[in-house]
């Protein structure tokens, strides 16, 4: 019998820092989740991730060794549904990531999918959770699910579209600079055995957007400045002497697809870094929440954000980085995403929105959860969506000190929202 040839694709412009970056203990991950009233029939679960992936060839895949760059390549058969354990986003080994890039677990009522960034960002993972889900549902509870909000159609073949790499189709003439002051990292006890620790906080999604709109800014933009405070009461503490603070900026990821007309299902997001320098002075809430809406403001625009995405791709067409054996290219990109990446902020804050599906799925899923895995050098990370009038926000750490999940959630309570914490600590 002949051996199907498999299809493959070129990584996109974001993805390609990521096989250079990994570390041995260390490769990024992100989690999408989504809770059941029902507990998950594995048997089901199975039938319907066989009947999904074939609609999403860019995250069906592996990763491979090319001479000059990795790239994906479609597996040749869906890999089996896991059972999920007690820390989310367990490390996978790079060997591993090279026979499949993508998960899916269950645990009880929930599903999740754990996806390796190369493959899309978390818009992505969340379509191709919503589609699975609502495969599932179709076949376990006999309902009919249409294509919608999210959920795409398992029948259709995937369009061309959604496999573009839209970096390469929006980038500018002008690319924008690198150079930005590095910033403060949470230091603690790093976890020996790779284990992550989660702590969720839900709140009443109207009472946090009613509170920022309050201050005059997005929810974003107001967890934003309450993370920044937050972080600036721990780096006083611990660095007394004003001088010897560095800057406290988060990484805010932005959809680039609210500014651009794409529909790619790969990655195509970009970020803003917002922030403050604690050697000014002191600072108040409503202040920074102006000097975060400001300074967002200036960034997240179409013309700003296609010189930042020139930046990249114009670096990536380089003649002489082209002929580049990939042993030296992956020696080169670290040491910039050591420089320019992960150094320049305390941590990502990562907000998918509000999750919408359509309403013959919604009696059957009562939340939705979006976790960031710790970075190579960041011990921190947060992850935020809404659901059903409720807010998750997932805080995540490699180290043993809940430092930050205690100071920002007292200082949400502080501002008068009830927020209800879960977690995962093993003591």
């Amino acid at each position: 019998m002949e051996q199907k040839k498999l299809r493959w694709m070129r990584l996109d412009n974001a993805a390609k820092i990521y096989p250079a970056a990994r570390r041995r203990n260390w490769n990024n991950m992100f989690r999408v989740s989504a809770t059941l009233s029902r507990p998950v029939d594995p048997a089901v679960l199975q039938t319907a991730l066989e009947a999904t992936i074939g609609r999403f060839p860019s995250i069906a895949v592996r990763l491979r060794k090319g001479v000059f760059w990795y790239y994906l390549e479609e597996i040749p058969s869906p890999p089996r549904v896991r059972q999920d354990s007690a820390c989310p986003l367990a490390h996978i080994r790079f060997s591993e990531i090279r026979r499949c890039a993508f998960r899916v677990l269950y645990y009880e009522n929930r599903i999740a999918v754990e996806i390796y960034h190369a493959l899309t960002d978390g818009n992505g993972g969340l379509v191709f959770l919503k589609t699975l889900l609502a495969e599932y549902l179709e076949q376990k509870e006999g309902i009919l699910i249409p294509p919608g909000q999210g959920v795409l159609d398992r029948k259709a073949p995937p369009r061309e579209e959604e496999l573009e790499d839209s970096f390469l189709k929006y980038s500018g003439a002008v690319s924008a600079s690198r150079a930005e002051e590095s910033a403060y990292h949470i230091e603690g006890t790093k976890e020996t055995d790779g284990y992550l620790n989660q702590t969720t906080g839900i709140l009443d999604a109207e009472a946090a957007l009613s509170l920022a709109r309050s201050y005059g800014a997005t929810l974003t933009e107001f967890l934003t400045a309450v993370m920044i405070l937050s972080i600036l009461k721990i780096q006083q503490r611990e660095r007394p002497r004003a001088h010897r603070r560095r800057a406290i900026k988060i990484l805010v990821p932005v959809n680039l697809r609210r500014l651009f007309p794409s529909e790619t299902m790969r990655n195509f997001a970009l970020f803003a870094t917002p922030g403050i320098d604690p050697k000014l002075g002191e600072y108040t809430l409503p202040e920074v929440v102006r000097m975060v809406h400001y300074q967002m403001g200036a960034e997240i625009n179409p013309k700003k954000m296609s010189a930042r995405i020139a930046t990249n791709v114009h670096t990536e067409q380089v003649m002489l980085l082209k002929l580049m054996p990939l042993f030296i290219k992956n020696a080169a990109m670290k040491l910039v995403y050591n420089m320019v990446g992960e150094s320049k902020a305390c941590l990502s804050l990562s907000n998918l929105g509000q999750v919408q599906i359509p309403a013959e799925m919604q009696p059957y899923v009562t939340r939705f959860d979006f976790v960031l895995g710790a970075q190579a050098q960041q011990h921190n990370n947060c992850g935020v969506l809404s659901y059903a009038g409720k807010l998750y926000i997932n805080l995540t750490r490699n180290i043993r000190e809940p430092k930050l999940e205690r100071a920002f959630f007292t200082d949400l309570r502080g501002l008068g929202l009830h927020v209800k914490v879960e977690s995962n600590q093993r003591d």
